[in-house]
């Protein structure tokens, strides 16, 4: 495989030419090699097949004569990694076929320079620029296998030749292409441990960034963040979304009497029954100190209703033993929902969520409210003060 400078790949002039060349593909922060390799494979591709036409073309021109078979082998090189480029653009997913077929086809053409172009004695620097890309492409191990078969493979072949390297020429060869092999294996390894450790490292940080470090939920500006993304998809699918408001009632009460360690058992507890309801598609956030947020997509106000009824009867189940004693925990919980097309935005949707926790709140505590004064159909009795 060609092998170009990293900046060939991702230094694209404007994202017009990126777009034109990459195609429309979005690759996660996780997928940040493959997006390296993959930009890379089109470049090489696309490059490969513009260079061998190119020779093609000086050959018609009589600048630069070259053999007929190894004209035809050019030919169908230059087809065949144009047809490549075409189906890995916009394609991810078919990044290690076309990478295993495209090396195949580059083997065998530097094969027929080697056996067809005895004229260019440095035809044998198309094995080196090959080193590289497979390494980087493929991996390490396929690197080594087909840096060795590649030099085995010259030193059987080089007594048929037409021209015959000396020697003198195989040896410096085959020597050069064994301390490739190792750098590049060397260099691969320690790059790639490298990237992913600091893969790994990134993706603690971003953890951290956005989850709350008591309990483990998004904290408020993930969360809002999330919701941002949820509630834009809903509009376009024309789908209801709704928003739960959860407030622990007499929290502070739990701080005062048990101290703040009994407070941090609580709010781990409830946050554990919170992700417990949800689902996949939905969005929880620890917002405030005994805070919490959801959003529920594709759920109407019936539906938001009895998710919220569920929680409260879970939460009021809870009971975590505070210094072996079991600790009745209650909570307030305000509903406000969205049809999916209707222009609301989600601090407005807290806002009125919010509004009907605290209607919650005066109404007794430890029940399920809507600004509209809907309850839940099995909301509880007020909790004692």
């Amino acid at each position: 495989m060609n092998a170009l400078p990293a900046f060939a790949v991702f230094d694209t002039p404007t994202p017009m030419l990126a777009r034109l060349l990459f195609g429309t593909i979005d690759f996660p922060e996780n997928e940040e090699f493959l997006e390296f390799q993959y930009k890379l494979l089109m470049v090489l591709m696309s490059t490969g097949a513009l260079f061998t036409f190119a020779f093609i073309a000086a050959d018609g021109v009589k600048l630069n004569a070259m053999d007929n078979p190894h004209l035809r082998s050019m030919w169908v090189f230059t087809g065949v990694a144009t047809t490549l480029t075409l189906l890995l653009r916009g394609h991810k997913e078919r990044f290690v076929p076309i990478a295993w077929t495209y090396e195949a086809v580059c083997l065998l053409e530097y094969a027929s320079a080697v056996a067809n172009v005895p004229s260019d004695e440095l035809r044998l620097l198309w094995l080196f620029v090959n080193v590289p890309g497979v390494f980087i492409l493929l991996g390490q191990r396929v690197g080594l296998v087909i840096t060795a078969l590649t030099t085995l493979a010259l030193i059987l072949a080089n007594p048929h030749l037409s021209a015959p390297y000396s020697r003198n020429a195989l040896a410096t060869w085959t020597l050069s292409m064994v301390y490739m092999g190792l750098f590049f294996h060397a260099y691969g390894e320690r790059f790639i441990s490298y990237f992913e450790r600091m893969r790994d490292s990134n993706q603690r940080l971003r953890e951290l960034a956005s989850h709350d470090p008591l309990t483990g939920l998004l904290n408020a500006r993930a969360y809002y963040a999330l919701c941002d993304s949820l509630q834009a998809q809903s509009r376009r699918s024309g789908m209801p979304y709704s928003i739960l408001f959860v407030d622990l009632d007499h929290f502070k009460a739990i701080n005062d009497h048990h101290g703040h360690d009994a407070g941090d058992l609580v709010l781990q507890t409830v946050a554990k029954a919170l992700q417990q309801v949800v689902r996949n598609s939905d969005a929880v956030g620890r917002i405030g100190g005994e805070e919490f947020s959801l959003l529920l997509t594709n759920t109407d106000k019936a539906g938001a209703l009895t998710v919220a009824e569920t929680l409260r009867q879970s939460i009021e189940a809870l009971m975590p033993p505070i210094h072996g004693t079991p600790l009745r925990v209650t909570a307030s919980i305000g509903v406000a929902t969205s049809g999916g097309t209707q222009a609301l935005a989600i601090a407005e949707l807290q806002q009125q969520a919010d509004q009907a926790m605290y209607q919650a709140k005066a109404q007794g505590r430890n029940r399920v409210t809507c600004l509209d004064g809907t309850l839940a159909a099995d909301t509880a009795l007020p909790a004692p003060r």
